[in-house]
């Protein structure tokens, strides 16, 4: 099993476990704490979706952080096995995991949400379809934090607010255009 910490809020150094799984790679901690940084320490009464969960780490650091309402998509089963158990683990009553596929989950889905993480495996050729329908789910005055291999240039109607380079992770905290 794998391992990364949360590294704020209530449940800081706390561990989440997860399994090797073809393109899973958490948010480093250096990423995660500036991500936090920007969006600020607390996000108390902020609903937020992390739709290629993962291991976890961005949606439980908003958990640790007050969210009111945390949604995990993730589609490999296994890994989604591990966010129970660290849900379990944990006792986040206001965290809730889906086992289905992130485009797939989001075309069917009409919540809007105040933080949207968006964490795509590299390999794949998601982002263009999800930039042009994550505007619809993002709650008036939304971000939308994007996790990417390469720089990305976003169409509109989205605008660059902060960005940054660790490594091999591009990462960009964004927010609807004002019209």
């Amino acid at each position: 099993m794998n391992k990364v910490r949360i590294i704020g809020g209530e449940m800081r150094s706390r561990v989440i476990s997860f399994p090797d799984a073809e393109g899973l790679r958490p948010t480093p901690d250096r990423v995660r704490e500036t991500l936090f940084n920007w969006l600020g320490q607390t996000l108390y009464g902020r609903t937020c979706l992390d739709l290629f969960a993962g291991s976890g780490a961005l949606g439980f650091e908003a958990a640790s952080r007050g969210a009111e309402r945390v949604v995990m998509v993730e589609r490999n089963p296994a890994v989604c096995e591990a966010l129970r158990e660290n849900l379990k683990k944990f006792g986040c009553t206001n965290v809730f995991v889906h086992c289905r596929d992130g485009l797939e989950f989001i075309s069917r889905d009409d919540q809007r949400f105040d933080v949207i993480f968006l964490d795509p495996p590299f390999s794949g050729d998601h982002l263009p379809g999800l930039l042009e329908i994550l505007p619809q789910h993002l709650a008036d005055k939304g971000m939308l934090y994007l996790e990417s291999g390469a720089p990305i240039v976003v169409p509109l109607p989205w605008q660059v607010v902060k960005s940054g380079k660790a490594g091999q992770v591009n990462y960009q905290l964004l927010k609807r255009r004002e019209r």
